[in-house]
Parts: structure tokens; C-alpha cells; sequence
């Protein structure tokens, strides 16, 4: 998969990768990984969204699975992935979640090329947005 996903960048895709914690991906490598950006959040709730969005020469495409895209899962388990039809339900997981998601600015670390990660730091007068209490209101 990461081979993949560098073959990709190198096309000129821009990759977001949301992940929890581990990831070996190598973002921001000129000339390999350059258009790949990891985002990990960690916070409140150990489980995450398993979403793949798609943006194909115009056709948006959402996929929800249950597994994360490491070899235990992809090679040795039986896992579930399938694509969200309903217009609304894209819109919604586009608009509301990846957003809040990516917008993240309390509980977000950026991916460095040598596998460190910095803490986003939003300006003093930005609005903060902790992604996982944001979903967690909007259910309330």
C-alpha cells in the first residue's frame, strides 16, 4: 500500500492520510512522497474512522471499511470495505467529518519526513477545533 501510495504522489495525486498512530509511510519526500500529508489524531476515543474518499477526474468516491490498511489486515483477515452510493450520505461524510477532521487544530500532529511529529499550532485568534469533540456535539 505505501508503495502504492508513493507511486500516486509521484503521479501528482495529493494524498491526506488520517492515521492514529503508527504509520511507516515517509510523507514529504521530494520526488517521492511529496504530495503525501499524514495527520495523526489521537484523542478521547481509541477507535477511528476506517474512510476512503476519492476524488477521480471530477467523480467523488466514498468507501467505508473495517480495517486499517496494514498487512495484518489486508493479508491474514477477512475485512469488509464498500461504497457509500446515497449523494447525501457522501456529501455528509465529505463535508462534515473529513472536514472536521482536517481542520483539526487541538489534538492534530503533522507527519515529518523523518517519522517525528509536530503539533499543529493554530493562530492565537483561529477557532479551535478538537475533531472528535466537534462530531461528538454535532450527535448531541
Amino acid at each position: 500500500m505505501i508503495e502504492l501510495l508513493y507511486t500516486a504522489s509521484q503521479a501528482g495525486v495529493k494524498v491526506d492520510l488520517l492515521v492514529r498512530g503508527v504509520c511507516c509511510l515517509q510523507p514529504g519526500i521530494k520526488g517521492v512522497s511529496d504530495g503525501i500529508r499524514v495527520i495523526s489524531i489521537v484523542g478521547r476515543y481509541l477507535e477511528h474512522s476506517r474512510m476512503f474518499y476519492f476524488l477521480n477526474d471530477g467523480a467523488e468516491e466514498i468507501y467505508l471499511g473495517s480495517a486499517d490498511l496494514m498487512p495484518r489486515n489486508l493479508n491474514h483477515r477477512v475485512e469488509l470495505m464498500f461504497p457509500v452510493e446515497e449523494k447525501n450520505h457522501i456529501r455528509y461524510l465529505r463535508d462534515e467529518v473529513l472536514e472536521t477532521y482536517l481542520h483539526d487544530n487541538t489534538r492534530a500532529r503533522i507527519m515529518q519526513p523523518n517519522g517525528t511529529y509536530l503539533r499543529i499550532k493554530p493562530p492565537s485568534d483561529a477557532k479551535k477545533v478538537d475533531s472528535q469533540d466537534s462530531l461528538m456535539n454535532m450527535r448531541k
